[in-house]
């Protein structure tokens, strides 16, 4: 018979005692570097079901490889005009937004 082990935590409460709670400037710092980490996550899957290289979607998107390859390494954050661009343009998708209180 198993045992329940107590020591396991959510994400949520690991993320609180590393942390601190959600407003703290730590805290923030996180959840806002896991967006910008998470934005360059869904272009770089999206480019590759498209079957395009990180050049390909740049020259339809009007930007450069380089800066393509910085998003989806999350090495530099993305304007949301420029983000527009890759998706609509570059993908042919569009993007969608919800805001969470």
């Amino acid at each position: 018979m198993k045992t329940k082990d107590n020591s396991l935590k959510t994400l949520e409460q690991f993320k609180d005692e590393q942390y601190g709670k959600r407003g703290t400037s730590k805290r923030e710092e996180l959840e806002t570097g896991y967006e910008n980490f998470k934005i360059g996550a869904l272009i770089h899957e999206a480019r590759i079901k498209k079957g395009m290289t990180q050049e390909q979607l740049a020259i339809k998107a009007g930007t450069t490889k380089s800066y393509i390859s910085k998003i989806e390494n999350n090495i530099k954050e993305v304007r949301f005009t420029t983000l527009q661009k890759i998706v609509e343009l570059g993908l042919g998708g569009h993007i969608e937004l919800s805001i969470k209180l």
